[in-house]
């Protein structure tokens, strides 16, 4: 990895914190630590991310309410950190705009494992030439990455965009959910972490969420995209 690529880890145990740099750093990424969110926040502003790995519970504001925050100003990849692997806490961290969730057991190794391989993913799209998929209400631009919907630019996450991508690319090809969690998530996660990420996907390129034009489920198999 480029020694430009920047992440911020923001976790209130320190020893925790630390020992994800010496392993970053190990990588040739570029660190930086922040012990709560308003500290995070700031450098946040003050440097360019590349990428956050983001603890749930911390004093103050939590990790849920410091990606709200950031989601509302940035598409950086973030990686959630948690002591906790209930459900609940891994959907809600997915439908406030994660791109993974890690539970704090996951090794070190592990963890800079799945910063990669959300880096590369990131990566890739830069590599794509100019061309334009125009299906009527949805245009993606696949060089600047924009999606516009009915005439206005909509805001997607890096998972959203990879998964409207792959989709629009191969329009009417059913992709199981076997195949949607190889290709971005490494095999890891199950059919809720799917259903959250199309379902907020939906909510942002769908005119009706009861009757889906474009992003259509193949009932116990996965998805398909109509083209409109």
């Amino acid at each position: 990895m480029s020694e430009a690529t920047t992440i911020l880890v923001v976790d209130d145990d320190q020893s925790i914190a630390e020992l994800l740099r010496d392993f970053l750093e190990f990588e040739n990424f570029h660190v930086i630590t922040a012990w709560d969110a308003a500290q995070a926040w700031a450098m946040f502003g003050q440097n360019s991310i590349h990428c956050i790995i983001l603890d749930i519970m911390m004093p103050g504001q939590n990790g849920f309410e410091l990606c709200r925050r950031i989601r509302a100003e940035s598409d950086v990849p973030i990686l959630f950190l948690s002591a906790r692997s209930d459900d609940v806490d891994k959907i809600r961290g997915l439908t406030l705009g994660g791109d993974d969730y890690i539970v704090k057991t996951a090794s070190p190794g592990e963890i800079v494992a799945r910063v990669k391989a959300v880096m590369r993913r990131s990566a890739s799209q830069q590599q794509i030439g100019e061309r334009i998929l125009d299906f009527g209400r949805i245009q993606l631009n696949l060089s600047t990455r924009e999606v516009i919907v009915d005439g206005k630019n909509v805001v997607l996450t890096p998972k959203e965009y990879q998964l409207l991508q792959l989709f629009a690319e191969h329009p009417r090809h059913v992709f199981t959910y076997e195949q949607l969690l190889a290709r971005f998530w490494d095999g890891v996660g199950d059919r809720h972490t799917i259903r959250v990420h199309l379902g907020r996907l939906r909510e942002k390129i769908e005119s009706d969420l009861n009757h889906p034009q474009f992003l259509v489920n193949v009932w116990g198999v996965g998805y398909r995209f109509e083209g409109g």
